[in-house]
């Protein structure tokens, strides 16, 4: 099951990339960074995993030397990937609207066409 999440995150990477190098439209650009973001944090949420872990909520008494627990660190870090990426994804539509209203146009081979 583990190796599917690392070809989940690899795919979506993958076609992150390939919607950001290839499509010309700024909105599935933005779309296309998304993606990447989300393969991204899949990434760092299945590296994290530990097979029969549990929380790392514990006390003095409980830890035994067979517990095994979930690292927190890249759930920290994932946390803080969501947000910050849920942020890009509103500056650039934002900075999309504002291209559009602008130019005319999301297109982005027209849009370096004018130089406006």
């Amino acid at each position: 099951m583990i190796q599917f999440n690392y070809i989940a995150a690899f795919f979506l990477i993958v076609l992150g990339f390939y919607t950001i190098v290839t499509k010309y439209n700024l909105v599935k650009t933005v779309i296309g960074m998304s993606v990447m973001d989300y393969g991204v944090n899949l990434l760092i949420i299945t590296i994290g995993y530990t097979p029969g872990g549990t929380a790392p909520i514990f006390t003095a008494g409980e830890l035994t030397q067979a517990s095994y627990f979930v690292d927190p660190i890249p759930q920290a870090l994932t946390l803080t990937s969501i947000v910050i990426g849920a942020c890009v994804t509103a500056m650039s539509m934002s900075l999309v609207i504002r291209l559009h209203e602008s130019y005319g146009t999301l297109d982005t081979r027209e849009i370096r066409r004018l130089r406006g």
